[in-house]
């Protein structure tokens, strides 16, 4: 009764902490900058990411988690010893627990690595829960009932598709085809189009302002919308820093192959799914989480590909974090079944 018990949303591009009883306390870019010479960090979270592109050559700006699962070893420890620390501290000195989402398709060394980074960061219990399981609790779905909810979420590394019934997952698909994955596409697309470098950051804010998954026509467009953008970046004909204008009609094209994918493993996972909770499916409807939910038309798209529902969860990027946090008040017998604890 005297412990912190913490609920974790690792992320590849943010990292959100749930403290039990508070709600979300902290949230921030999962980037860490490091001085290589020195060998110490100088950075985390959005002060880290401000440095990415931006840095001497003797300190670089890491992103320990790489597609949803962690990369560097070390700096992920690092990175998850200082989002604990901004829980405020137990008077009686007992190790936190926590509990932290996981991509559902993660291997058993994947799933050690992260029990070990968190050991590493002074956590005394490490609980690991599905990302999927935590975005539809999170999303306010009924997970412990014997009826069919199926979520999609979309974080910076994987994209999550799962069925569940019953505490469990009846069938889920983990793709590697994400937010990361969008901007590396529209960095590809303006390098082979027109000639031009741009950088992360840069990618990024395209895809927030000009992205969209169906012509904007089709969508529900507000009085902030915008059409075309003016970027800069380097020419890679003569070197030179360069400018050119955008448009959103390029952007979604540039999207158009990695959103095939996510569609495809929603098909999938729909093949998969036993008849009596696709009826169910096809009542309630299919729920969206994570930051591609933000994405224009993406409810659309999907809907109109699989002739189901789509509706987007109330505070999508946070449903995975308040997901763990609900968890957290979870039953001991129900915890089991929803998560997997790394023996």
């Amino acid at each position: 009764m005297f412990s912190r018990e913490i609920g974790i949303d690792l992320g590849t591009a943010n990292t959100l902490v749930f403290l039990k009883n508070k709600g979300i306390i902290k949230k921030e870019a999962s980037v860490v900058a490091v001085d290589t010479k020195k060998d110490v960090i100088l950075a985390v979270g959005e002060q880290a990411k401000e440095m990415i592109g931006r840095t001497p050559g003797s300190i670089i700006a890491v992103r320990p988690l790489r597609d949803g699962v962690i990369a560097d070893f070390d700096i992920a420890a690092v990175m998850l010893k200082y989002f604990i620390s901004q829980a405020p501290k137990s008077m009686f000195f007992i190790k936190p627990r926590v509990v932290i989402c996981v991509p559902s398709g993660v291997t058993e060394v994947e799933r050690r690595a992260v029990e070990e980074s968190a050991k590493q960061a002074g956590v005394g219990v490490v609980e690991l829960i599905d990302e999927p399981m935590a975005a539809a609790i999170g999303a306010g779905l009924p997970v412990l009932e014997p009826t069919g909810s199926m979520i999609i979420d979309i974080g910076g590394g994987t994209t999550e598709v799962a069925v569940i019934s019953l505490g469990d997952i009846v069938t889920s698909k983990s793709k590697k085809v994400a937010g990361d994955k969008f901007d590396e596409s529209i960095i590809s697309y303006i390098k082979r189009k027109h000639n031009l470098l741009i950088g992360e950051r840069m990618a990024e804010l395209l895809k927030i302002k000009l992205g969209s998954a169906v012509p904007f026509e089709n969508n529900n467009n507000s009085e902030d919308d915008i059409f075309e953008m003016n970027i800069k970046g380097r020419d890679l004909v003569d070197g030179f820093p360069k400018s050119i204008v955008i448009t959103s009609q390029e952007i979604r094209e540039a999207l158009s192959e990695p959103l095939k994918l996510v569609v495809e493993s929603v098909k999938e996972t729909l093949e998969n799914t036993p008849p009596e909770l696709s009826a169910d499916i096809l009542e309630r409807g299919i729920t969206l989480t994570g930051g591609g939910a933000l994405l224009r038309g993406i409810d659309t798209l999907i809907s109109e590909e699989t002739n189901m529902p789509v509706i987007i969860a109330q505070n999508p990027l946070e449903c995975v974090a308040i997901g763990t946090g609900e968890y957290l008040n979870f039953p001991k017998t129900q915890r089991i079944t929803i998560s997997k604890r790394v023996k």
